[in-house]
């Protein structure tokens, strides 16, 4: 059971209520309401981030399901395993993470490199220079950075979720 309640639309002030109700109805959004005025931000970043951008979508879920694996989030693991799939990441590559071994075989090198980046960047709080200079160069700077925005900006939903102790969500009744 999460450590505080989820915020219910209608008890929610106004923008709160709206954009709670423009949403699915997961347990993350409606913790994540609890902070009013970061609410519509931090889901515009987190739309950024899931929209349109240069990183290859299949690249981006790997890093994310490495941030979930790594910090324990299972509920971001729980989420985001269907969207990897939808985008290319393949069962194997799933259980790859989920072991831990970043340099399995079935992953390419552009894989690896994207993951021992995220992986550095979680544990080190930064991606090391060789890593880093190597992604910029088979990636381009504008990934590079849009890597480093998944893997921090889910890490602070991991840490969210782990601290409140989110639920999973039901997926017949998802409050």
């Amino acid at each position: 059971m999460a450590r505080i309640p989820y915020v219910e639309p209608a008890d929610a002030p106004a923008p709160v209520r709206e954009a709670l109700e423009a949403l699915p109805p997961l347990r993350i959004f409606r913790t994540l309401a609890h902070a009013e005025t970061c609410l519509r931000p931090a889901l515009r970043l987190g739309g950024a981030i899931l929209g349109a951008q240069e990183l290859d979508p299949a690249l981006r879920e790997l890093a994310i399901l490495h941030v979930a694996h790594a910090t324990g989030a299972e509920y971001e693991w729980i989420q985001h395993v269907p969207i990897a799939k939808s985008v290319g990441v393949r069962d194997e590559q799933v259980v790859a993470v989920e072991r831990g071994d970043l340099a399995a075989a079935c992953f390419d090198a552009r894989e690896c490199l994207v993951l021992r980046c995220a992986a550095e960047a979680l544990r080190d709080d930064r991606a090391s220079a060789e890593a880093f200079d190597e992604l910029v160069e088979r990636l381009s700077a504008r990934q590079a950075v849009e890597l480093l925005l998944a893997v921090g900006y889910y890490r602070t939903l991991a840490t969210i979720m782990r601290s409140v102790e989110i639920d999973i969500d039901d997926p017949a009744d998802p409050r």
